[in-house]
């Protein structure tokens, strides 16, 4: 039993000092670019949710049966956290991004009176989010006449500030389809475009190897770690395992 404890206690120590030999590794800035291993798989996996989410040209396609249908909507972008004139400027961009598209609209305070094409306004939305998507954040500011990133994203998010809005109003105008495919454009195509901006998209297809041999590591790991925390354990003389009852004589 002795020995049995000795060789436990002697693979554990192996296991779990090899599993910090290796987590040392993995944190030294020795994956390219100075990355450590966690920065470098995080930049591969948003690569990688990036290629395997363009919907985009689907969804231009999809516009084609929207045209002609009028949008007419007031949606009030004031938000719970706006401090006093946030929502009096958001209107305003929000008021420039739909007039730069060829639709009118209003601003009266924080509320803003739309009437576009909806097919028209929701193919422009789109052809700013391909944009996007292939990072020509250069369109986005020659479009709106504005000159550094963060005023670009800051035009290009209105998108999602009025679309957001706008699906509500047409689901208490009893229009479900409008305000379904208003929804699926901001999900599948304004969301992704602006959170994975400046990001290069990769296929799985291309990084395949890579990936699985990522997410199996992953696995083999947490194994490596689950095992030599128990060696250690048992070697200690500690168990999870039912003593045995004694007989009384």
């Amino acid at each position: 039993m002795a020995n049995a404890q000795k060789k436990h206690l002697a693979w554990g120590l192996i296991l779990l000092i090899s599993f910090v030999g290796v987590l040392i590794l993995i944190f030294a800035p020795i994956y390219g670019q100075g990355m450590n291993g966690l920065e470098y798989s995080d930049a591969l996996f948003n690569k990688l949710a990036k290629g395997s989410c363009y919907q985009i040209p689907k969804l231009k396609k999809d516009v084609e049966k929207y045209r002609g249908k009028i949008l007419d909507v007031v949606i009030n972008v004031k938000k719970p956290t706006d401090k006093p004139g946030d929502a009096e400027k958001r209107a305003e961009r929000i008021a420039k991004v739909f007039t730069i598209n060829g639709a009118k609209a209003e601003v009266d305070g924080s509320k803003v009176h739309i009437v576009a094409d909806l097919g028209a306004i929701v193919a422009a939305a789109l052809e700013d989010s391909d944009q996007m998507y292939h990072n020509n954040g250069d369109y986005i500011k020659k479009k709106y006449d504005v000159t550094d990133d963060e005023k670009m994203k800051q035009m290009f998010r209105q998108w999602h500030n009025a679309f957001s809005l706008i699906g509500k109003r047409l689901t208490l105008q009893k229009k479900a389809e409008d305000a379904m495919f208003v929804k699926k454009v901001t999900t599948a195509a304004i969301e992704p475009a602006y959170n994975f901006y400046g990001i290069q998209a990769v296929k799985i297809s291309e990084k395949a190897g890579v990936a699985t041999g990522l997410l199996a590591f992953y696995i083999l790991y947490t194994v490596w770690y689950g095992f030599g925390v128990l060696y250690l354990f048992e070697g200690l003389g500690l168990s999870t395992k039912k003593a045995k009852v004694k007989k009384e004589v």
